[in-house]
């Protein structure tokens, strides 16, 4: 006779648990992986503009003849 208690879930019963969880614990990742995707898209995109804005305000600084902000000295010096 087996002293298997009431509580004591099935072995059937464990492996279907087991592979629902696997089942959303694959969603997550499939949804986490485009979250993490889409970012390091606009984050491509993002790094893009700041470069050509950082090229655009170079030229207007030596098109001026202005030194660089990094170059002047604080007013109140």
């Amino acid at each position: 006779m087996t002293d298997i208690s009431p509580d004591t879930p099935r072995p059937e019963d464990r492996i279907d648990a087991l592979e629902m969880r696997i089942a959303h614990q694959d969603q997550t990742i499939e949804d986490l992986n485009a979250a993490v995707t889409a970012q390091w898209k606009l984050i491509d995109r993002l790094e893009r503009q700041v470069a050509l804005l950082r090229e655009q305000a170079e030229a207007a600084a030596s098109s001026t003849g202005a030194a660089p902000p990094a170059d002047k000295p604080p007013p109140h010096y």
